[in-house]
């Protein structure tokens, strides 16, 4: 198979994980490497992978350079034929003195807009609150974010330290979610609790963020293929942050024997150090050689996506 030139949908990709270097240098005083932006292979968990994010925030700080990372972003991935993509990020670790809720997400749209108009990838954006920001940052955020439902905008997500911050310490974020008629997704299932799956499946999830530990309850897998709940998998970022300890308990087979509705993500291009071409390339090695399987894969991803006609 071609990979690099095959049509592609990546669901599950954080903005502020993946920002070019060249981005980053262009606002930033300090001298950073590509070293300082990925994970080592000795990478010991999710929350030693989280570190590598003090950079890019850092850099993403004025509307400036919030346009630059969306508008590089739309560039990057272009390179290797995505088609749609649903990116998403966090409001409110670029809300500061000089910059409001409003003002960050419009100019993520703005750069996002620009690139598509340039190189003719559509997206989507879902709006992260963070586990450590509380319920009133986190529904402000939610609140604003709902005014740009439709024009940009797609859903919500949860995410940051799971082990931490359990889904739910959040039920009242998604009971608000569900009032403000907003669609969400939650990570869930990284670091081993399949509680926290469950939860997220209770809840009304459209999609769950990795949901690794799900391979744990057969029966939960048969519930969450019966309604239809995506699992996003990003398999570097899985490895990496010991969500799984080996490619040989990864359970995609396992859901899709079980009809979850499972697509392959990036997680974050540049802290992952990958791309969807690397990420299907290592599948279609891993699993068989089938051609059908990625096939079947990326077709998940457009049943699943917030976006209404998207095709390949």
């Amino acid at each position: 198979m071609d990979f690099k030139n095959l049509p592609k949908i990546d669901l599950h990709c954080h903005l502020d994980g993946s920002l070019a270097l060249e981005m980053i240098q262009r606002h930033t005083d300090k001298i950073v490497t590509m070293a300082d932006l990925q994970v080592e292979d000795n990478c010991r968990s999710l929350v030693e992978y989280l570190d590598k994010f003090q950079i890019p925030i850092e850099c993403i700080q004025d509307g400036e350079a919030l346009e630059d990372a969306a508008y590089t972003f739309i560039k990057e991935v272009a390179k290797e034929n995505t088609k749609y993509i649903e990116v998403r990020f966090a409001p409110m670790s670029s809300v500061n003195a000089n910059l409001t809720c409003e003002d960050v997400i419009e100019s993520v749209l703005k750069g996002l807009e620009r690139g598509k108009k340039e190189f003719a990838v559509r997206y989507n954006v879902i709006v992260c609150a963070m586990r450590h920001q509380g319920f009133d940052v986190n529904s402000k955020m939610l609140r604003v974010a709902r005014g740009y439902l439709g024009d940009g905008v797609c859903a919500l997500d949860l995410a940051g330290d799971e082990m931490t911050y359990p889904v739910e310490m959040f039920q009242d974020l998604f009971r608000l979610a569900k009032e403000l008629d907003m669609p969400y997704v939650i990570h869930a299932g990284e670091t081993g609790s399949l509680e926290n799956v469950r939860k997220s499946f209770e809840y009304g999830a459209k999609r769950i963020g990795h949901g690794i530990a799900l391979r744990h309850d057969k029966e939960l897998m048969k519930e969450i293929g019966r309604r239809g709940t995506g699992i996003e998998m990003c398999p570097t970022s899985n490895l990496q942050t010991k969500a799984i300890e080996d490619w040989g308990k990864y359970p995609l087979m396992e859901f899709i024997e079980q009809g979850i509705k499972v697509s392959i993500n990036t997680d974050n291009r540049t802290v992952s150090n990958t791309n969807m071409t690397k990420e299907l390339q290592l599948i279609y090695e891993r699993f068989g050689q089938e051609e059908a399987l990625i096939r079947k894969l990326l077709n998940n991803a457009v049943e699943t996506s917030f976006a209404k006609d998207v095709t390949l």
